[in-house]
């Protein structure tokens, strides 16, 4: 019997191994394999070499289709959840990779450069944009695009504008559902941590949390809603506002993972015990809920997957503008999950030193 080759045969690799084998992502591969100058020497090099160790040969005929329908996407960000943009781009990336669609991330400054950004997106001759949150919301931005025609998807909004497709989880219903889980386990004082005025989702999931409480019988106590900016900065300032209460919450559901994360270090700093004191819950599931103790109790959004199906909304648009059809501005909505982790409990009967304890500690 003849010892197997130890080289695969012509055919059996893929872009993914050759990407792997030269440490390049797959569409560096295939900007190498269409010939495409905007690619490092050394970077050419190593993708060549990797071609021939595999015996790496692209289908000719899916590149000739590649070839003559390429697109270019932009996507425009300024998120300031470091969390949040890593699970963004890795669903963007991947499902673009699959597509062969190039994508051209570039960063801006929300009320500064994000429409001179656009324009410039917009004069290289993109074929479509992303819009993540904030700039989902982002009015002067959307209007620059539908006077150029430029198709785009707006990404988490609670309030999609006519000129653009859109991908989001209902925000209220996610927020209805927490609260009721607050109340559920006992909790009548929960604090709110509201999320970026500027963005049509915080509102949304305010709004959720005021009908939960509307529908239990309680009251919605002003000074149990703080605002915050999606930031860990803007949670620490929030959760120290609610815990300085008179009657502090027995509860804060705070609109991300980020100013949850805030809200359990401002706990913990001032000596109470998360969820033995305190009940502390956020929003998205990025990778920060995981990563702190105790383990955030928080509405799973599925950013990865809406990445991905921005990136599939966008493709189909431009497709269907190069075949002349007419436009569409489909709005998707994508499933969320309540995930019970270790951060939420019923609430305890506090002793009547418990006051004090948080002034000494503050």
């Amino acid at each position: 019997m003849e010892p197997k080759p130890n080289r695969r045969q012509r055919g059996t690799s893929t872009i993914h191994d050759v990407a792997r084998r030269a440490g390049v992502s797959p569409m560096t591969v295939s900007r190498v394999i269409n010939g495409e100058k905007n690619v490092k020497p050394t970077t050419r090099e190593l993708v060549e070499t990797a071609i021939r160790e595999l015996n790496y040969a692209p289908n000719p005929a899916a590149r000739s289709l590649a070839s003559a329908d390429l697109i270019r996407i932009g996507l425009l960000y300024s998120n300031p959840s470091a969390a949040y943009l890593s699970e963004f781009l890795v669903g963007g990336l991947d499902q673009c990779s699959r597509s062969n669609v190039q994508l051209v991330v570039e960063k801006c400054e929300p009320g500064t450069d994000e429409e001179v950004v656009a324009e410039r997106l917009i004069a290289s001759g993109i074929d479509g944009i992303i819009l993540p949150p904030p700039l989902c919301d982002a009015t002067s931005v959307i209007e620059i695009l539908a006077r150029a025609h430029t198709p785009a998807v707006a990404v988490a909004t609670g309030k999609p504008a006519d000129t653009v497709s859109a991908v989001s989880i209902d925000d209220y219903k996610a927020a209805l559902e927490m609260t009721q889980h607050l109340i559920a386990l006992g909790h009548q004082r929960i604090g709110f941590i509201i999320g970026h005025p500027n963005q049509s989702a915080s509102a949304r999931r305010l709004e959720g949390y005021r009908a939960a409480l509307a529908a239990a019988s309680i009251e919605a106590s002003e000074e149990l809603i703080a605002q915050g900016f999606f930031t860990y900065r803007s949670g620490l300032d929030a959760a120290e506002q609610l815990l300085r209460l008179a009657t502090p919450p027995s509860a804060i559901f705070a609109s991300n993972d980020d100013m949850a994360a805030a809200t359990v270090a401002v706990a913990h700093r001032h000596g109470l015990d998360v969820p033995g004191d305190i009940t502390v819950c956020g929003f998205d599931d990025t990778a920060l809920a995981t990563t702190i103790w105790p383990e955030l109790t928080t509405i799973h959004q599925p950013i990865t997957d809406m990445s991905r199906a921005a990136v599939d909304l966008l493709i189909e648009e431009i497709r269907r503008r190069r075949n002349k059809q007419k436009e569409r501005h489909p709005h998707t909505l994508l499933d969320f999950t309540l995930v019970r982790r270790q951060s939420d409990a019923a609430p305890r009967r506090r002793p009547p030193t418990s006051r004090a304890r948080l002034d000494k500690a503050g």
